[in-house]
């Protein structure tokens, strides 16, 4: 059995954008899920979504780029190193006690032969996301 962790947004998902293996666990990792969301994935993890306080500095910074001029996505980016995202997304991972048994709960269901795929909003295509980081750890 060929079993795997993949990652994919939820738009994606909606639009059958992506193609998953049959009976792979959608999981979502979005702290602030919408009703919407909610309704596109088996389950939704919020201790994996990045901490509050991140997800405001993120918030902040890429609004005041977005006033010097970049463009939604260039301020996105640019906000991520600005405020050193994958560090503190990382430090919450594994200082977080909701954080860390999630990643354990994700660790087990992979080793136990379970397709896992993570889901956000972000299309990384175009904005650097998470689950990106999230799917480092757990590989």
């Amino acid at each position: 059995m060929n079993v795997a962790l993949h990652d994919t947004y939820v738009a994606a998902l909606q639009h059958d954008l992506v193609d998953l293996p049959a009976g792979t666990r959608l999981v979502g990792v979005v702290r602030r899920p919408t009703r919407w969301f909610a309704g596109a994935v088996d389950e939704n993890r919020p201790a994996l979504g990045p901490p509050e306080d991140l997800l405001d500095d993120v918030k902040q910074a890429e609004e005041d780029l977005k006033i010097a001029g970049l463009c939604d996505e260039e301020a996105h980016n640019a906000a991520w190193d600005q405020v050193d995202f994958a560090d503190r997304y990382r430090e919450h991972l594994g200082s977080a006690p909701a954080a860390a048994e999630a990643v354990d709960d994700l660790r087990t269901a992979l080793n136990g032969g379970e397709d896992v795929a993570l889901v956000c909003y972000e299309n990384t295509a175009k904005k650097r996301c998470h689950r990106t980081i999230l799917r480092e750890e757990l590989e």
